[in-house]
C-alpha cells in the first residue's frame, strides 16, 4: 500500500482538491475530500466536478491496485444528494476484470453515510508497470 500511496502522491490535481488516500488493496480503493469553500458551486453545495474528481481518484487507485497502468476510457456518475458540509469518501470495488479492461463501481458518501453519487468506470488495462513512473 505504501508504494500505491506514493504513487498517488504525483497526482497534483488529488492534491489540490484536497483528496486522501485512506486505504488500497486489489481490486478496492477508499479516498477522502474534507469539503471547503474552494468545493462549492453558485448555489452553495459541492459542485459535482469535485464530487467527480473524489470518485475517479478512488477509481484510479483501485483500477491501479494490481500494479499494472489503468486509464479511464468510460466514466458515469449520477448524483443523488447534494454535499454541503463535512467529510465526503469515496469507496471503489472493482466488479469485472480482464487482462485488458476492468469495470469498477464508486460510491461517495457522506459524513452521515448517505449516497452521494455512484460512479461507474470501465479501464483499460496496459502492460505498462506502475513501478515505471515511481521515483
Amino acid at each position: 500500500m505504501d508504494n500505491l500511496k506514493k504513487f498517488f502522491k504525483l497526482d497534483k490535481f488529488a492534491e489540490f482538491s484536497g483528496i486522501e488516500l485512506l486505504e488500497v488493496s486489489e481490486g478496492y480503493a477508499k479516498a477522502s475530500m474534507e469539503i471547503t469553500e474552494k468545493h462549492f458551486n453558485g448555489i452553495g453545495t459541492v459542485h459535482g466536478g469535485a464530487i467527480f474528481t473524489l470518485a475517479d481518484f478512488a477509481f484510479a487507485a483501485a483500477s491501479n491496485s494490481h500494479g499494472t497502468v489503468a486509464v479511464a476510457i468510460n466514466a458515469n456518475i449520477s448524483f443523488t444528494k447534494a454535499g454541503i458540509a463535512g467529510t465526503l469518501y469515496a469507496e471503489a470495488k472493482e466488479t469485472t476484470r480482464t487482462p485488458k479492461i476492468a469495470t469498477y463501481t464508486i460510491t461517495v458518501t457522506d459524513d452521515s453515510g448517505d449516497i452521494v453519487s455512484i460512479f461507474d468506470g470501465m479501464a483499460y488495462r496496459k502492460r505498462q508497470k506502475l513501478e515505471d513512473f515511481a521515483d
